[in-house]
């Protein structure tokens, strides 16, 4: 059976992932990548937290899994401006490395 700890040790090393990536990683496409790994931990916690929690008629309480789908609507909104931030400046400066675009004056 899998348990709450199972859950949350899994989420905790997809976010750990994430967050090496937004550490490491040059490429702003691998830190947005990153940072969507980061959000679906978070969404993943969310949603084992609810699953486990029993109200008072013995059923799980979903009330958390609502709020996951607004995590990922504005995940989705993220990403949509992110990259149309990425190719406005890739078309600018020919690169996606952080290093190169550390300031937006052009």
């Amino acid at each position: 059976m899998v348990t709450l700890g199972d859950y949350l040790l899994v989420s905790a090393i997809l976010f750990s992932i994430g967050f090496a990536g937004v550490m490491l990683r040059r490429n702003i496409i691998i830190i947005l990548m990153s940072l969507e790994l980061m959000l679906n931990a978070a969404n993943l916690t969310l949603v084992a937290f609810s699953r486990f929690r029993v109200d008072s008629s013995g059923l799980p309480s979903y009330s958390a899994q609502v709020f996951v789908f607004f995590i990922i609507t504005v995940a989705a909104a993220e990403v949509a401006v992110g990259l149309a931030i990425v190719v406005a400046l890739f078309r600018a400066r020919q690169t996606t490395h952080v290093e190169d675009i550390s300031t937006l004056k052009f």
